[in-house]
């Protein structure tokens, strides 16, 4: 272990902490849906996630993968910046009271911050033990003090990864996420694995912070109303179409809208959100809503961080520990300083490979006289290129006829941007390439057509999706799906 950097070793701390509390986490998290989703089932109404998946939120399994959604991003970012405080704290400030003692108001306010709106016992945890251990540790394990001479080695594994960071950051951009997948991810079987993964179990931590407007399904009950008047039967009515499903008492609900004479109260896990009138609520009743999501949600600090921590954190950790791991290997053989030269040189290596393939899928524009040509392109980026150009340009795809040799394509983001284009088109055959498209192997794909399907408007298909959500063994389709339902103008029933 003494091989290996200290930095590594303290990220591997933080990292393993994270893992601990984001499990907990995740897992308490799928309980609790576990039982909102039983009790929306048990009153009649269309589920997501389906039977199929339900009892996987009571499995370990799902909670520990979906957990390292949070190592990644929150626990990375807590421990990245546990390692800085301890470094500028010991190298620049030579451990001074004054400055240990604005380190802690800082992180007191953090901790304030993260509970404002109540107390969050597991988001608690992280800003506690996360940064408490990795600061000791960072202190413990880092060298002593070297000569001034010899400090360049100590920032020697920065240098790559500054100009890596300018260079990614040139590529910033609203497209930036979809181009890491087409051109990284799904161009390679590795990636592909990656991105089966992200699919496979990002929804589960998504639920922990998801604010109410964000949530699929949400339950309400009211109170002191009569819903079988005619301003309890409106109410109702609106909430179901915000997908507000009214539950019978004894159901934990996620609002409580009571009536007060005249007035009504908003209410959340026991606490009053909102007050309004009654009639100011049914004549504004999505703008309470929202604002009662808004005001009611406990997670925003947290979310923010972990946000960021996904675009600072993920890849500065991803560095540490490819750095880390090459280092430890060469150190094996060689000096600690030459082994840190070339390990710093092949992180800066792997980081220009990683784009290589992505600028090459990007810079490929396609104007659009040139369409026809690039629709028959040997290369598949010129194709997708193409495709990005009449989606862009709402151009009707079944212009182009040899877009059905797209359609058994093997390349996935081919498939992928051929059913993105697809909900615009209006010509009557690409309608039917869309149904048959139901079945594409790669649920990316999938979920692109379902989505189609919901945007282009044609009712006819309503059953097949209610049959395709009950069945699908895929949570993400089957939110696309219930997605698509809506954009039909579907709506649940009430079955009570």
């Amino acid at each position: 272990m003494k091989r290996l950097p200290f930095i590594g070793r303290v990220l591997l701390l933080g990292l393993f902490t994270a893992q601990i509390i984001a499990t907990i986490q995740v897992y308490l998290s799928n309980l609790h849906l576990h039982q909102s989703i039983t009790a929306i089932s048990d009153a009649g109404y269309l589920i997501v996630p389906n039977e199929t998946i339900l009892p996987r939120l009571l499995e370990l399994k799902p909670a520990f993968f979906g957990g390292i959604f949070f190592t990644l991003s929150t626990g990375a970012g807590l421990t990245l910046l546990a390692i800085a405080a301890a470094w500028l704290w010991d190298r620049l400030f030579s451990r001074k009271m004054f400055f240990l003692i604005i380190l802690a108001l800082i992180w007191i306010a953090a901790l304030a911050a993260a509970n404002y709106r109540g107390f969050l016992p597991l988001v608690t945890t992280y800003l506690l033990f996360i940064p408490t251990l990795c600061f000791v540790a960072t202190l413990k394990w880092m060298p002593e003090k070297s000569r001034e001479a010899s400090r360049l080695w100590e920032i020697l594994p920065l240098i790559p990864l500054l100009l890596l960071t300018a260079i990614w950051a040139s590529q910033m951009g609203s497209a930036l996420f979809l181009d890491i997948r087409d051109n990284i991810l799904l161009s390679n079987p590795v990636g592909n694995k990656i991105n089966q993964f992200y699919y496979d179990y990002t929804l589960y931590p998504a639920e922990v912070f998801k604010t109410e407007r964000l949530k699929l399904l949400k339950t309400c009950r009211l109170e002191s109303i009569d819903s079988s008047k005619g301003a309890g039967r409106f109410i109702e009515g609106k909430l179901i179409d915000d997908d507000y499903l009214p539950m019978i008492e004894g159901n934990t609900v996620d609002l409580i809208i009571r009536g007060d004479g005249k007035n009504i109260v908003l209410e959340s896990e026991g606490k009053v959100v909102l007050q309004t009138t009654l009639a100011d609520f049914s004549s504004g009743m999505p703008a309470l809503l929202k604002e009662f999501s808004t005001k009611s949600d406990r997670y925003r600090y947290f979310r923010k961080f972990t946000f960021f921590s996904i675009l600072v954190g993920f890849p500065v950790t991803l560095y540490v520990l490819v750095y880390s791991l090459f280092r430890l290997i060469f150190s094996l053989f060689l000096s600690i300083r030459v082994s840190s030269m070339i390990s710093s040189f092949l992180c800066f290596a792997v980081g220009i490979a990683l784009l290589l393939p992505f600028q090459i899928g990007r810079d490929t524009n396609i104007g659009v006289e040139n369409l026809a040509g690039a629709m028959q392109s040997d290369k598949w980026q010129v194709r997708v290129s193409a495709l990005k150009t009449i989606g862009e340009n709402e151009i009707d795809i079944g212009d182009f006829p040899t877009y059905k040799e797209m359609i058994e394509s093997p390349c996935v983001p081919e498939r992928y941007w051929l059913a993105t284009v697809l909900k615009q088109s209006r010509a009557p055959e690409t309608y039917g390439v869309l149904l048959a498209m139901l079945d594409d192997p790669h649920p990316n794909v999938r979920c692109k057509v379902i989505e189609a399907l919901g945007k282009r408007g044609t009712k006819d298909v309503v059953d097949e999706i209610i049959k395709r959500i009950e069945t699908s063994d895929h949570w993400y389709f089957q939110w696309y799906a219930y997605r698509a339902l809506r954009s039909l103008g579907w709506k649940q029933k009430k079955s009570m």
